[in-house]
């Protein structure tokens, strides 16, 4: 039986939240939640595996408890298991914590697992790193962005783009891999699957003495990353009224918009003249 983890986060529902001025985090609880789009791949991209291989499916999230929806959710779609990492002691983490929380309760929880499967990336912050540096804290190989799978007895075969080049790479088991968004379209939840979801629930809840962490390895107090200032960007627009005849005003306008002209082309202008 392969089995598989995935890991999966609750974001916002909106990208124009309050900031906390003083930890630099989200304030969350301003907006409803949801599962973050790329989870999302990369769950069906271990369903697909599960309906092949016979796989069984631990999904795992660390957040608030309302990040229960996702797990149910999940469930709904086919994951057998779920562990949700919870404390509030947890709150805060950057994504060094995060994936130094995540790997001890994977390494406790759920120690005999083939394959970790993450979305690329996460919409409320596109950092990209849980993946990677969960791998590292678990001593596995990884392999990111990743647009298909093979699974061929204890070897993964995967293909993926990187600098506009196709690569077709091989790993050996137990590995991480993170889904792209761009194939593994996530398919909707049945009948039987919400039935499932809300009957026998299956989470498995856990904190930070479970896993033996104390506040300061969790959370904030466990975080490297410190945020110094925060603020909206302010977008400002200029009109420009270019008058005379024709060929004065495309002379002006060169003049004037060569450089950003010739970024959107991909040309030198100047060189051309």
């Amino acid at each position: 039986m392969l089995k598989m983890i995935v890991c999966m986060k609750q974001v916002p529902m909106v990208s124009d939240l309050p900031w906390d001025p003083i930890t630099g985090t989200l304030t969350r609880g301003a907006a409803e939640g949801m599962m973050n789009p790329a989870c999302k791949h990369a769950l069906e991209a271990a369903l697909l595996l599960k309906e092949k291989h016979d796989g069984h499916i631990t999904a795992i999230t660390m957040g608030p408890p309302s990040a229960e929806e996702i797990l149910r959710e999940a469930i709904a779609l086919g994951a057998d298991r779920c562990l949700m990492v919870s404390d509030p002691k947890m709150a805060g983490a950057d994504t060094l914590a995060t994936s130094f929380t995540l790997a001890r309760a994977i390494e406790i929880f759920c120690p005999d697992f083939d394959l970790i499967l993450c979305g690329c990336h996460t919409s409320d912050s596109e950092t990209a790193q849980v993946g990677p540096q969960l791998s590292e804290e678990l001593d596995i190989p990884s392999i990111a962005s990743v647009e298909s799978l093979e699974l061929r007895e204890k070897t993964l075969r995967i293909t993926r783009v990187s600098d506009h080049f196709l690569e077709t790479l091989e790993m050996d088991l137990p590995g991480l891999v993170t889904i792209a968004t761009g194939r593994f379209i996530p398919r909707y939840a049945s009948m039987a699957g919400l039935g499932d979801a809300f009957q026998d629930p299956g989470i498995l809840t856990v904190g930070a003495r479970d896993l033996g962490l104390d506040e300061h390895d969790v959370g904030l107090k466990g975080s490297a990353t410190r945020i110094l200032d925060i603020f909206t960007p302010v977008g400002r627009k200029e009109n420009i009224v270019l008058t005379g005849a024709p060929k004065k005003i495309v002379e002006e306008l060169f003049e004037r918009f060569d450089d950003a002209i010739g970024s959107v082309i991909r040309k030198d202008l100047k060189a051309e003249k």
